[in-house]
């Protein structure tokens, strides 16, 4: 596979050999990193929370913790690797949704963000739609790589937000949920820090193959 240490690696794919560029390693650094502060902003985020989130000063930092989670959120989603274009767009509006719809609950509301939104669960019609472009990193990434802490996770979030939005869980049951959701995260940003970068990256002749139109 390899022909000396000054050549690229040549890689076999699907539909022919491909190699790996200085450009496809800091895309997965970048994806990877935005990750990174997407996890850390949620705990965080979790930890204040479950600490003390009637306090008045931990509410009012929550909201730009969570514009810098989603921010982080989708400079993953623009670098992140997905055969299927329609399906990686599709997640991409997701976030878009998402985001627009929190900020205009934090523009129409004069509560800390993260108090309307536990208070009013119906905000979740919106502001769900990150969470949605989320799991599917999750899913994405237990389907490719086999993960346990993304098994857990892809089931996980769906059940706490609709939980929440149907008022089914019981207060004790979300900050359980909330809490393996934050301690999962950071286990799955951190084992993807320390993963090879090419399996990030995937099959380059499946991307040429579907870019020609030909799926």
């Amino acid at each position: 596979m390899t022909q000396s240490n000054l050549e690229p690696i040549i890689y076999f794919g699907q539909f022919g050999e491909y190699t790996i560029t200085e450009t496809d390693r800091q895309g997965v650094i970048v994806y990877r990193a935005g990750l990174a502060i997407a996890a850390l902003c949620f705990a965080v985020g979790t930890a204040l929370t479950l600490w003390n989130g009637s306090d008045p000063t931990i509410q009012a930092a929550l909201t730009p913790l969570y514009f810098v989670f989603c921010t982080a959120l989708g400079v993953s989603l623009l670098t992140i690797h997905i055969y299927m274009v329609q399906l990686h767009r599709l997640l991409q509006l997701f976030w878009l949704v998402g985001t627009v719809a929190a900020v205009a609950v934090a523009l129409q509301h004069a509560d800390p963000l993260a108090l309307t939104v536990f208070q009013n669960p119906q905000t979740l019609w919106g502001m769900g739609f990150t969470f949605v472009a989320l799991t599917g990193i999750y899913f994405k990434e237990a389907f490719c790589f086999n993960r346990l802490e993304t098994k857990l996770l892809t089931p996980i979030v769906p059940l706490l937000l609709l939980g929440h939005l149907f008022g089914i869980l019981p207060v004790y049951g979300e900050r359980a949920l909330l809490a393996l959701w934050a301690v999962l995260f950071l286990v799955f940003a951190g084992r993807k820090v320390v993963q090879e970068i090419p399996p990030d990256i995937g099959d380059k002749s499946v991307f040429e193959y579907l870019k020609k139109g030909n799926g």
